[in-house]
């Protein structure tokens, strides 16, 4: 008899331990494929703003990319609300099953989409529109798959568990990276004609697996024992956000933990491409390769720090990883500029460029309807050596002096082109990144070292939000305050950085918007933010 029992015993144990796999399989999995379709926007970006803003200049179109990236992350939040709505009332399965469905239709339509120069100005509305879809579905995403995760977990694996919920950003931006990479190969020379929407169209494949997986799952435990309690939110907006008690904890939620971590998340895996590629000028297929090698190495270590803040707590470790951020970053991406191209690098300490000019010639280069001409030897100036990737310092004149550049010793009175060329590649200043010079394993050290600050304040996110709310609230309260953090804190990141740096000139000004946000976060968490590791999910 007691052979039976504990036979009995064992099968239990076995099959729930199967069950919590499934759970976390089903969940992670299809989430890696709604951040594919996601994150291919930011890694085409470049292409993209070729092939649907070629009505305006090169560095305005590459700026609108980055606002047409940016607007799928300013409509998480409003995605967050709709869709944080409807999980509160009638479940968390159905309604992230919902989500996957529309992220990768919205994706594989980009891959289908004309150009600019098929059907104008329709092409980028077009594209705005579609990015916008798959920001509302990852805005019910994420508050879908971490709330049905935790809710399964159990106490003292919850961090644990989630943490992979918090490595399929990671991944997805991983796969999209490897499938971009494969596509250049297959496409080669014709990758910006129509190679570059293979990855899209990819997509529909994806969405058919995650959407198979997502309908076998069950519905959480503890939303269908408050179900059957009957104690569900009747008007969970309300109760979220229009009671203080609860819109309290919200505002702290933000503005301590989700706003610092969305900015080293996309510091470490956005903003650090773009500052390879369009700022460092290194190949875009050699600045893949070793972002998806440093993505390879500090993915598992959101796992890890989920675990970990299952241990010692999630605020240390989130608290830590902030701090770190906001000391860190600036030599970090110094390092990672001397690391990647040590010509320019050298060519800047050495000849360093500086435009002296009266402040009233000099405009601030960012034509959004393509109309406007910059067409004074200041502005001239700079759009060369904005468009070559010349880092410069500005330094103001008496009004009506004539715009002076140096090149380390070499000055140049007006606007000379040539004489501006010659005097940048005589002070040894590269054209492009040269590969051969390339530190690669430098460059994978700098970014790993990214990804670890990055991966300290996101591994144990997804708990910490969990435990802060309530059950009958918490898909909609969680859902808000992660995807304004991510949506507008860390999603324009990208593209205010970028025209910080075009707008000084100097490469590493953009780094201010992130450490900023950082040190903000830092102070809210160390003041505002409690301790959630021992709470019960079912009594808060």
């Amino acid at each position: 008899m007691s052979d039976y029992v504990q036979q009995n015993g064992a099968t239990q144990v076995s099959s729930a331990a199967r069950e919590e796999r499934k759970i976390i399989v089903a969940s992670s999995l299809g989430t890696v494929f709604e951040w594919y379709d996601f994150f291919l926007y930011g890694a085409l970006a470049a292409v993209i703003s070729k092939q649907f803003f070629a009505g305006v200049n090169e560095t305005t179109a590459f700026i609108f990319a980055l606002l047409a990236f940016a607007a799928g992350f300013i409509v998480r939040p409003f995605g967050a609300l709709v869709f944080g709505r409807l999980g509160d009332m009638i479940g968390r399965k159905y309604t992230f099953l919902a989500t996957i469905i529309i992220m990768g239709l919205s994706t594989f339509a980009v891959g289908l989409l004309p150009g600019y120069a098929s059907i104008g100005i329709a092409a980028p509305i077009i594209l705005v529109v579609l990015r916008m879809l798959q920001g509302l579905a990852l805005g019910g995403e994420y508050g879908g798959a971490a709330t049905y995760v935790a809710e399964h977990a159990p106490k003292a694996k919850r961090g644990f568990h989630t943490g992979w919920i918090q490595s399929t950003a990671t991944l997805g931006l991983l796969l999209s990276l490897a499938v971009v990479l494969a596509a250049r190969l297959i496409a080669g020379d014709a990758f910006d004609t129509w190679g570059w929407r293979i990855p899209f169209l990819l997509s529909i494949v994806l969405v058919g697996i995650s959407t198979w997986i997502r309908m076998s799952l069950h519905e959480s435990p503890s939303f269908t024992k408050m179900k059957n309690e009957g104690k569900l939110s009747t008007s969970p907006i309300r109760d979220s956000f229009l009671v203080w008690p609860n819109l309290k904890v919200v505002l702290i939620a933000l503005f301590s933990v989700n706003a610092g971590q969305a900015v080293t998340f996309y510091a470490a895996q956005f903003y650090v491409l773009f500052f390879l590629t369009q700022i460092l000028k290194v190949d875009p297929s050699l600045a893949n390769t070793l972002l998806i090698v440093s993505v390879i190495i500090g993915a598992p270590f959101f796992v890890f720090f989920g675990w970990l803040s299952d241990r010692i707590g999630r605020k240390k470790i989130i608290v830590t990883g902030l701090l770190l951020a906001t000391v860190l970053y600036f030599p970090l991406f110094k390092l990672l500029g001397h690391y990647a191209n040590p010509q320019i690098d050298a060519a800047r300490q050495q000849s360093p460029i500086v435009v002296v000019a009266d402040p009233a010639t000099c405009t601030f280069q960012f034509d959004p309807v393509g109309k406007a001409k910059f067409d004074s030897p200041c502005d001239k100036v700079k759009t060369l050596l904005i468009k070559q990737g010349l880092p410069y310092t500005s330094q103001s004149a008496a009004a009506g002096t004539p715009v002076q550049v140096s090149v380390g010793s070499t000055q140049i009175t007006g606007y000379d082109e040539a004489a501006l060329n010659g005097a940048v590649k005589a002070a040894g200043y590269p054209a492009k990144a040269d590969s051969a010079l390339v530190n690669a394993s430098g460059v994978v050290l700098v970014i790993v070292a990214l990804m670890l600050i990055a991966t300290m304040t996101y591994g144990p996110l997804a708990a910490l939000m969990v435990e802060l709310f309530p059950t009958r609230i918490r898909y909609t309260s969680m859902s808000l305050p992660y995807h304004i953090g991510n949506g507008w804190f860390g999603g324009l990141l990208p593209t205010v950085s970028f025209a910080l740096v075009v707008y000084t000139g100097d490469i590493f000004y953009g780094l201010w918007y992130p450490v900023l946000v950082t040190a903000v976060s830092l102070v809210c968490s160390l003041l505002f933010l409690k301790e959630t590791k021992n709470v019960d999910l079912d009594k808060v």
